[in-house]
Order: structure tokens, then sequence, then C-alpha cells
């Protein structure tokens, strides 16, 4: 029995001790029957925008996208999300990859949200530096983190605008919890809820991410094709072939190279993808908070895969003490998952447990 529910969802919930003190293990059939959301591409028709706004540096534009029920232009507060992606790969196909009819952007959305996601300078559809069309080592490292920072700040008011709102949820992945979670610390009085998905906080070993690349250099060039053996550390062999279902990782490849028209034509096909990150996802000896968890306020998820070599348990374990002020707070593992569960056949899991999150009640 134990085994079985293991390989579905380990989820531990822990309440924060200023609020609730309370220990919870939810086994996989409770948190498939809280979302409210549907599990398949069934649900209202969607509406698409894609947006290029000005960030704040002359020349360089967000690229910005929205899904949202057709027909409807105002939300709430606490139905507006924000997702922001990782060191590496853009946020279109990260949260908007549609696997069998379905992506992350579109299960959020047909549960009744306003959903967004934007691109930091540097990455997917948004402008890139012209640093990065010259060698890089010729520039310093593209979009650090308070550039992203800035980014996410500009992104956030245009949401505000266009929903005349005055907060909303954030959603970050791998190095975009780093930007979600000093964002929510700095700008809290804009932030609704807060999501961190495979929680970046202090590392002991170095960050896949950054192997083999001159963290000094303004960009690196990855082949998009051949991380697999990196997305699969720490997967036992014998589960590693049903881990992705056939044919979803060459769709992912294929988005992410189109999301670079220079890199896609080179030999072999490559991403260009800022340097600006890598530090923060770095250990150092003498390494320093990049926020300060005591600072943010808002109801906090902290949510991983079991299997993720990326950002292994210790330092969401690490992290989650240190929420104190957030008057509601959860940490969940899933079961089977690696640092890109939602792009694997365990999905549905994340999901459901972030959408739990976002529909629950602020305390």
């Amino acid at each position: 029995m134990f085994n079985s529910l293991r390989q579905r969802l380990v989820a531990v919930v822990m309440v924060s001790l200023l609020t609730a003190p309370c220990l919870l293990v939810l086994p996989a059939f409770f948190l498939a029957g809280c979302a409210a959301a549907p599990s398949a591409p069934d649900g209202p028709a969607l509406a698409v925008d894609d947006f290029h706004i000005p960030s704040r540096v002359a020349g360089i534009e967000l690229f910005v996208r929205n899904k949202r029920p057709r027909g409807i232009e105002s939300f709430p507060s606490n139905r507006i999300v924000l997702f922001v992606h990782g060191v590496t790969f853009p946020s279109e196909s990260t949260f908007d990859l549609s696997l069998e009819g379905l992506s992350w952007m579109d299960f959020i959305a047909r549960a009744g949200y306003d959903v967004y996601l934007v691109d930091v300078r540097g990455y997917g559809g948004s402008t890139r530096p012209p640093a990065m069309s010259e060698p890089a080592d010729r520039n310093p490292p593209v979009a650090t983190l308070v550039e992203a920072g800035d980014d996410v700040d500009v992104a956030v008011d245009f949401i505000r605008r266009r929903r005349n709102v005055e907060r909303i949820g954030l959603i970050g992945w791998s190095w975009g919890t780093v930007i979600m979670g000093r964002y929510a610390a700095i700008h809290g009085e804009k932030v609704d809820r807060l999501v961190l998905y495979a929680p970046v906080w202090q590392r002991k070993t170095q960050s896949g991410a950054a192997r083999g690349a001159d963290v000094k250099a303004a960009y690196r060039l990855v082949n998009v094709a051949t991380v697999k053996p990196r997305w699969l550390a720490g997967v036992a062999q014998d589960k590693q072939e049903q881990l992705i279902p056939r044919g979803w990782f060459d769709t992912w490849v294929a988005a992410n190279l189109a999301t670079d028209p220079w890199g896609s034509k080179q030999s072999p096909a490559v991403m260009r993808a800022p340097n600006g990150g890598l530090p923060t996802v770095q250990p150092s000896d003498d390494w320093t908070p990049p926020y300060d968890p005591a600072a943010i306020k808002v109801p906090t998820l902290l949510v991983k895969g079991e299997w993720d070599a990326d950002t292994p348990s210790y330092m969401a374990q690490a992290l989650f003490p240190l929420l104190v002020n957030a008057p509601a707070k959860q940490y969940l593992e899933i079961g089977e998952g690696t640092h890109s569960i939602m792009l694997e056949r365990n999905r549905m899991q994340l999901f459901r447990a972030v959408q739990s999150f976002l529909d629950g009640p602020k305390n």
C-alpha cells in the first residue's frame, strides 16, 4: 500500500505554527479530489492574447501571454496569476506547451483564472539584448536577478492596470522561484499569493544548468536535444522510459528551438540562454540569501518532485521554516517526478496540487 501511494504522490503539507500547527500526509487520491479544474482538455473555450510590452530599458520589450475563459474580461485578484521561467528555458515552452491538448496555462485558465506568463529579457519572445548577438565572452552576464525582478515588476504592473486590481498571484519555477520569492519579499503589496515550484535556496553542489558554462560570459549555447540525461538524473533506470510519454520530449525540444531563430539555424541547433541568473543558483562559500523569506507575508506553497536532482529537497526544507510571516504555508513533494514534472506523466498531480492551493483560503 505504501509503495503504491508513493508512486502516485508524496505530499507533505506543513502549516505555519503561527496559524495552525499540524502536519498532514496527503495521498494522491485526496489531492485529486480537491482541484476544481478539469484533468482533461475539456472545459471552456479560451481566449489568448500575446503582448510585447516596453521594459524600463530602451529598446527592450517583454513577451507576455494571457489565457482566460473566452468572453470574460474582469477578474478579482485571487483569480489572476503570472508565471515566470527558470534560468535556461523560456516561459512559453515551460508553462504553455500543449501536450495531449493541454498545457499548465490551459489547466488554470479553464478553472476560471486569468493566466499570464512573462519572458525575462533575453529569453523566448522577449528582446535579446545586443550582447547576445556578439561573442559571449565579450560582455558580462545578461539578465541578472535584479534585471529579472525589474522585468517581472513591469509585467505585474501591466496586469494590474489591465485588470484594475492591486494584487495578483505569482508562480515561479526553479530560478524563477528566486525571482518571485524576492519580488514577494520586496513588493508584497502587489502579491496575492505565491507558488515556488522547484524552490532554489542555498546550494551545496554545482547546478546542472551551469555545468561546463563560462558563468562570466553574457550567455551560453544550449543543445536542447541533449539535455535528457540531466533531466533524468536521479531517476531509477527502470523508471526512466515511462516518465516522459512518447513524443513529449521532442515536442518540447522543438518548442524551445522555435524561440531562438538564430540558434535553431546552427548545426547542431542550439538555444541561447542568458547567464545572469547562474550566480544565484550556484554554491558559494560566502553565500548571501537573495531575499529575506521573513519579509514574505502572503500564503506560500513550496512544491517539488521526489526525483528532482536540480533542486534537491534540502533546499525547500531549509527555506520552509524561514517563511515565518506567511499567513499560511505548505510544502509538498510529488512522487515520481523530476525538476520538470509539468512535462511528465505525473504532471496532473502537480497541476491539481497547485490548483488546490490557488483555490484555497488565504489563512
